[in-house]
């Protein structure tokens, strides 16, 4: 918008940009502005990939000298498909005003008002001339043209104005997986259709006749096939939100099945996915989950992926990949792990991740002989999957429940930040007017919120149970479950809530952060962890106080104050008292007499033996 063409030589994506002249629909209303040498950058916004500088720099704006009333839109119009959606991409900078907060104006497409009383330097922390981008999509194309208009906003009647910088459409692919327009109806065959209307009537009588029948031999054929299906026990291709499904063919294979109603730019042919992972090297296998292998994989534009193939002999299937690409589709947030795509080919069941450099928590811990965590990275670990799960339990309308939270599914990217991955057991949380959803009782041993179990009640505090197991498997760095220690020690969460009630929490600590945990610290961290394993839900605290707890953990753990001697000191959580690391040779008679032994009431009518044999098996659930 307003300015000269820039050829894709001088463009960092080899994109051609033309000028909007030809697009404006009344070019006296509009004029031009350019400064080019003014725009800048912000830190982790737009850079000069999105757009370059000759785009930020040069804008078309109202033209108000032209006109006598001022109450005017500059529009530029655009030919498109009909029956496709458009991404649309605004380029903006604001290289026009002298301070901040005096322009406003309203962005629109069509007749919808996109961006009303747009100020863009609140968008830009209030820095004149940086620049900034805004998506959106269009609502499936009901005619040949797309308007985009920029107006005055109510808010600066007095000096009115609007800009616009640069713009992208690009289309998108129909439910077909199709960028072809061929398949749109055209004025000329409406107008023939008008002639032989008659012809049309006796065809149409004949085809819902044919329909008719084959529809019944359909419904004959599908239902002998999936008989055939189900006692082969094998997976049948996804159709997403029970959608009807429609095969088309390609390239890569000879049928697709594939959902109205799905997001295809998630979809992966087989080959592709087989060539990331070099055919599915069991070298490349990273991790080993219930729903199958994890292997690592590059694609072809050198982007570092996740494969995850599920295994048909899972007791985890269809209702849980389905879960998974539903869930992460909605979801876009830091602390949560992104999907990139999805393969249901060939009855396969693949989910593509983002690559995270650096594994699972749980591998960090323990088990797996790498370098051991610090306290603080510990706690922003901590930190940043609290984040992820209080974005789960308040960022709709009705709350996500993870249900499977655990150190094996939060995740470390190359910066140690923590994603939460795994939503295959993710269930929406209760209506506004009900306080859980009845369902029957699904996590990882160890990690069960103990009143879930007994009642099959789901809330979001169950998650917020397994997040304070989670807690003290980061500070004392063992399994959560390990059959193999004295009976009062298997489970992690029974043994350390009975050192944190006596206030002696420091002697079961990771004996590398002996010496090395401020007091303060420790007993913030400890009391998030008790609350968090409260036996009633109702006692236990929402996502967003431990997360606020935690921040507070971290402050005490960094915090020097000045005129205390003592809190300068060397001296810190470890250092009074042995540890009692040595899971093997602890005192177990004094435990045994001192502390309350644990109810099994809980698990009246279950075979402890059918429990433990899960425990010891890595995909138990």
């Amino acid at each position: 918008m307003g300015g000269p063409a820039l050829l894709a030589e001088n463009d960092t994506l080899w994109r051609t940009w033309v000028p909007d002249q030809s697009f404006l629909v009344e070019k006296n209303v509009a004029k031009n502005f350019s400064n080019i040498g003014a725009v800048k950058y912000p830190n982790g916004g737009a850079t000069p990939d999105i757009a370059p500088a000759t785009v930020y720099g040069t804008l078309t704006e109202m033209n108000s000298a032209n006109v006598a009333n001022s109450n005017f839109n500059v529009t530029w119009e655009f030919h498109v498909d009909l029956g496709f959606q458009y991404f649309i991409r605004f380029h903006f900078c604001d290289i026009v005003s002298t301070s901040p907060n005096q322009l406003y104006f309203n962005v629109y497409i069509d007749s919808w008002n996109v961006a009303p009383d747009l100020d863009l330097t609140t968008k830009t922390l209030n820095i004149l001339a940086t620049a900034y981008y805004m998506d959106l999509v269009t609502p499936l194309a009901d005619k040949a043209t797309l308007r985009i208009s920029i107006g005055p906003s109510s808010i600066n009647s007095a000096d009115p104005n609007a800009i616009l910088n640069g713009l992208e459409i690009m289309k998108m692919n129909n439910s077909m997986g199709s960028l072809s327009g061929v398949a749109s109806v055209t004025s000329s065959s409406i107008s023939s259709s008008k002639k032989n209307v008659g012809v049309i009537v006796g065809v149409s009588i004949g085809v819902f006749v044919a329909v008719v029948l084959t529809g019944i031999l359909f419904l004959i054929c599908r239902r002998r096939k999936l008989a055939r299906r189900l006692h082969s026990k094998t997976w049948v291709p996804l159709s997403l939100n029970g959608e009807t499904s429609h095969t088309i063919g390609s390239k890569y294979s000879s049928g697709t099945t594939i959902s109205t109603g799905s997001n295809l730019g998630y979809r992966f042919p087989f080959v592709v996915v087989h060539e990331a992972t070099n055919n599915f090297d069991e070298s490349w296998v990273i991790g080993i989950g219930g729903f199958g292998k994890v292997y690592k994989g590059v694609l072809s534009d050198g982007t570092k992926v996740a494969v995850k193939r599920g295994n048909p002999l899972s007791q985890q299937g269809l209702a849980e990949f389905r879960t998974e690409i539903e869930m992460l589709s909605q979801f876009r947030h830091r602390h949560l792990v992104s999907l990139i795509g999805y393969c249901d080919e060939k009855n396969e069941m693949i989910l593509i991740y983002e690559y995270m450099e650096n594994g699972t928590l749980k591998s960090h811990l323990y088990g797996s002989g790498l370098p051991s965590l610090s306290w603080k990275e510990r706690l922003e670990i901590c930190i940043g999957a609290a984040r992820g799960l209080h974005y789960l339990h308040t960022s709709y309308a009705k709350a996500v429940i993870h249900r499977d939270v655990k150190s094996a599914n939060i995740l470390l990217d190359e910066n140690l930040m923590a994603k939460v991955a795994d939503f295959g057991l993710s269930k929406t949380g209760p209506e506004i007017d009900q306080t859980h959803v009845s369902t029957a009782v699904k996590g990882s041993f160890g990690y069960l919120d103990p009143e879930y179990f007994r009642r099959q009640q789901l809330t979001e505090k169950s998650d917020v149970y397994s997040f304070g197991v989670v807690l003290f498997e980061v500070l004392c760095a063992r399994p959560v479950i390990d059959p193999s220690l004295p009976r009062e020690m298997v489970n992690l969460a029974e043994w350390a809530m009975k050192w944190q009630k006596r206030g002696q929490l420091e002697q079961i600590i990771d004996p590398n952060l002996v010496g090395k945990i401020r007091p303060d610290s420790l007993r913030k961290f400890g009391e998030t962890a008790e609350k968090c394993l409260a036996d009633f839900g109702v006692d236990r605290p929402s996502m967003g106080d431990v997360l606020w707890n935690l921040e507070y953990a971290l402050q005490l753990q960094e915090a020097v104050l000045q005129n205390d001697p003592e809190e300068n000191s060397t001296i810190v959580i470890g250092e009074l008292s042995p540890p009692v690391n040595d899971f093997n040779h602890v005192d177990t008679s004094a435990s045994a007499a001192q502390f309350e032994v644990s109810s099994v009431d809980d698990l009246s009518g279950v075979s402890m033996s059918r429990v433990f044999s899960q425990l010891v098996k890595s995909e138990g659930r």
